[in-house]
């Protein structure tokens, strides 16, 4: 036990910690997940063959995505400083933080629904527009629901993706458990620290991961 005396006695740390991650990850999913929503079904309507085909509209939005999904995060956090400061007038602490993990996040999110999107069978929306059915119920009868399983896989992916960015955005300031690895475990050579961090943001991906494999199950039945 001498070994974990550090972690031992950070207990607080942790439990603080861990709430601010889990705070990141909610608050950024949330937010992201709408813009990406929005992004994917934009891209799936706008391609070729798509209800709304526009190739100039498609085109924007496929180099915005691929651009901003292009950035390394850690590059990002300090390029839209600018932005995250405008907008929350700070660039350090847990909130400051969403700023820049909703847009690194949002594009990948927006090109997994699209890619999760292209998995409906064509058949079926050709037979809803046989059938005369609006767009909107195209989109919501056909493109959502026969796609739910893909989007929330994608949505899984993405959230765990996030954890990890939540980690890298602690290394500068942002709070969370990796502020915590990196401020008191790496800088201070308390590797129980580390240890124990890293085993704490492992459970949170785990857990969502075991949600999302449920829903998925529940909505495939």
């Amino acid at each position: 036990m001498d070994f974990f005396a550090n972690a031992i006695a950070s207990k607080q740390d942790f439990i603080t910690e861990t709430g601010a991650t889990i705070y990141m990850v909610v608050v950024t999913s949330i937010i992201a997940g709408i813009i990406g929503m929005l992004g994917g079904l934009a891209l799936t309507l706008t391609q070729e063959g798509g209800l709304w085909e526009n190739q100039k509209v498609y085109w924007v939005l496929d180099k915005v995505v691929n651009i901003f999904r292009s950035i390394p995060f850690i590059i990002l956090l300090a390029l839209i400083s600018p932005v995250t400061r405008a907008i929350v007038h700070t660039t350090i602490g847990n909130t400051a933080a969403i700023v820049p993990l909703v847009v690194g996040s949002a594009p990948f999110y927006a090109r997994q629904i699209e890619n999760a999107l292209a998995e409906v069978d064509g058949g079926i929306i050709e037979a809803a527009k046989s059938m005369g059915d609006s767009p909107a119920n195209i989109v919501f009868g056909v493109y959502l629901k026969e796609g739910l399983p893909a989007i929330l896989r994608a949505s899984a992916m993405t959230i765990i993706s996030l954890i990890g960015l939540t980690a890298m955005a602690g290394a500068v300031g942002a709070g969370g458990l990796g502020n915590l690895a990196i401020t008191r475990g790496y800088n201070r050579y308390q590797n129980d620290i580390i240890i124990v961090s890293t085993v704490l943001i492992l459970i949170l991906v785990f857990i969502t991961q075991g949600i999302f494999n449920l829903w998925v199950k529940k909505v495939q039945h």
